[in-house]
């Protein structure tokens, strides 16, 4: 669910606004993370009246977060709120969308702008910001945000991987128990699904594929999606994946047609962003060239499913999907 640097940050928001608004929520073009480093250490709560904590965020700051925040903004970590069972105020969203797979729990919630612009961000009077990436808060922006409300920065090292994120808000919003207890209860699904799929596929390699305007990217075999995939089921990443991987930059990056007919992956799931436009992609001859394809192995998935995401929630249903519709299909 995170980008690692700026640059892949701006290429998703172009990306995912002009799909958005053609379209009609959706992760981008050479970019959704996964960080090695720790988070920033916390300082120990301060002695004062339990009505509030003093913590120190990845940047330094500290930080007044107060006893029971009731008007929060954390734009685009909102799937993290949602599994601690919190309710932001706003809900980040890129032109005419959101993030579509946790609108069960989000249906009734006004929009922010993804940038968070500060007039915006004022008008819904938020009593405590929790930013993900440094470069939100660049220059003065700190500052400026700060004079609004508490501003708790979880930095790119933490945001990068969500198990981390999850706790670290957990641990801003005294929710430590319920952070763990998400955090576990996951585990244990991926768990169990890995150990199914290696008893049902053992040695069945699968890619992620995303079309987005006409154009193909696939995913890192160590971030979003991919962790997932690789990581925690235990598929086998194709050879192209890794390929592609090694010099990537980001989440989904760049991959041709002729390199996908080099593809030789036993499953193939395709997020298809250009369905509503006609996907005209799918047509080539190129494309039916594909092992999966020609098989008859490729899963397809809309633009507001969870896989361009990442979080507790975008990764317990990419499991769901696996095992409903690979696995015991």
């Amino acid at each position: 669910m995170f980008f690692r640097n700026k640059r892949s940050v701006l290429l998703l928001i172009s990306l995912l606004s002009t799909l958005l608004l053609s379209a009609c929520g959706s992760n981008t073009n050479n970019t959704p993370s996964g960080g090695e480093t720790s988070p920033a250490p916390s300082a120990a709560p301060t002695a004062s009246p339990a009505s509030e904590r003093t913590l120190t965020d990845s940047l330094g700051n500290e930080v007044t977060i107060p006893a029971n925040p009731q008007r929060i903004i954390a734009s685009y970590l909102e799937d993290y709120l949602v599994a601690l069972g919190v309710t932001p105020v706003a809900q980040w969203t890129v032109k005419n969308g959101k993030q579509e797979y946790l609108q069960d729990s989000l249906k009734d919630i006004p929009t922010i702008p993804y940038d968070l612009p500060f007039e915006d961000v004022t008008k819904f009077e938020p009593d405590l910001l929790i930013i993900g990436s440094n470069a939100t808060v660049e220059g003065e922006k700190y500052g400026q945000y700060s004079k609004i409300a508490p501003t708790y920065v979880l930095g790119d090292a933490v945001v990068n991987d969500w198990r981390k994120a999850l706790l670290q808000i957990g641990e801003v919003l005294d929710k430590q128990a319920e952070a763990q207890k998400v955090l576990d209860d996951y585990e244990k699904k991926a768990a169990d699904a890995k150990a199914d799929i290696q008893a049902k596929l053992p040695g069945q390699s699968v890619a992620a594929v995303w079309l987005v305007k006409n154009s193909f990217y696939v995913v890192s075999d160590k971030q979003s999606s991919g962790a997932l995939l690789y990581g925690n089921l235990g598929f086998t990443a194709p050879a192209i994946v890794k390929e592609i991987s090694a010099t990537g930059t980001g989440n989904w990056n760049s991959i041709s047609l002729e390199k996908l007919a080099q593809l030789d992956a036993d499953h193939l799931i395709l997020v298809n962003s250009d369905k509503d436009s006609g996907a005209k992609a799918l047509e080539d001859p190129i494309w039916k060239s594909v092992k999966a394809v020609k098989n008859g192995n490729v899963y397809e998935y809309p633009r507001t499913s969870s896989w361009l995401y990442y979080g507790p929630i975008a990764s317990s249903k990419m499991i769901d999907d696996v095992m409903n519709d690979i696995v015991n299909k």
